[in-house]
C-alpha cells in the first residue's frame, strides 16, 4: 500500500487542484510501479507559511522581502 505525503503552503489550492494532486499522485503510482490505485493512499498537508523555513526565514517573510 503505496503512502505519498505532499506538503505545500497554506495559500489557497482549491479542492479541485487538491484532487487534481490525488488523482496524478495515484495514476503515475500505477503507471511507474505498478500499484494499486484502490490501495494508494496520497495525504495533503497545508503548512502556514509562518511554519516553514528556508535559510533561517519564515516563508511569510521570505515573502515580505521580495515585495
Amino acid at each position: 500500500m503505496p503512502y505519498v505525503n505532499i506538503r505545500i503552503t497554506r495559500e489557497g489550492a482549491t479542492a479541485e487542484q487538491k484532487a487534481a494532486l490525488i488523482q496524478g499522485v495515484t495514476h503515475l503510482l500505477m503507471e511507474v510501479l505498478g500499484k494499486n490505485p484502490q490501495t494508494t493512499v496520497v495525504v495533503i498537508d497545508e503548512i502556514e507559511t509562518d511554519n516553514w523555513g528556508i535559510g533561517g526565514q519564515s516563508v511569510t517573510e521570505l515573502r515580505k522581502s521580495r515585495l
